[in-house]
């Protein structure tokens, strides 16, 4: 759920603000994000815990992933997660501010004095968090997303039959510019 929030509602907020001409397409286009992190990331992540047999040793979480990596690339290896780690820690605290905002902005119709209000409870946040003890906040965090997915894993239910139609409507708008497309290519080639 951490590596790509998918059933939390989250990953929509940013993909609405995307200029498209259907909402299919970006639809398509999100579903790439779960692909790239669960599938790739996380299974070679995976793997390499698996083959470098260090989990017995006791180290857990970064110190284990980033041991591994250096185990089977040297010094690259743990540099490499450590600049991913940065990267991911820093993209996630922009994604969270920026899917927070959004919300408050629409709860609150838009205010800015709601707005700027969210953005200096996000700043103590996010001071506070990386004060606590790191198993407080995983837990902290595992409680949040699962509050958060409930509500929304219902409403997927629910809207499923309007993603059914918004997807069949963009392939067969789809199949038709293809169509449209072969047949000006057609007609091209006669004329040659």
């Amino acid at each position: 759920m951490f590596s790509n929030e998918a059933g939390l509602g989250s990953a929509p907020i940013a993909a609405a603000a995307a200029k498209t001409d259907y909402p299919g397409r970006q639809a398509l286009v999100s579903m790439t994000q779960v692909f790239i992190d669960t599938i790739l990331v996380c299974s070679i992540t995976g793997i390499a815990l698996v083959m470098g047999d260090l989990y017995k040793s006791g180290l857990e979480g970064a110190a284990l992933t980033s041991a591994t990596f250096g185990l089977f690339l040297g010094t690259p290896g743990t540099l490499i997660v450590s600049i991913g780690l940065i990267f991911f820690a820093y993209s996630t605290v922009l994604g969270w501010s920026y899917y927070g905002e959004k919300c408050f902005s629409y709860l609150f119709k838009n205010s800015t004095g709601a707005v700027k209000f969210y953005r200096i409870l996000f700043v103590i946040a996010v001071f506070i968090g990386s004060t606590l003890p790191l198993t407080v906040v995983w837990n902290l965090a595992d409680l949040a997303n699962g509050l958060m997915a409930i509500p929304n894993l219902i409403g997927l239910l629910a809207l499923s039959g309007v993603v059914v139609a918004e997807t069949k409507h963009f392939l067969e708008k789809k199949r038709e510019e293809e169509r449209l497309a072969k047949g000006e290519e057609t007609l091209e080639k006669k004329s040659m």
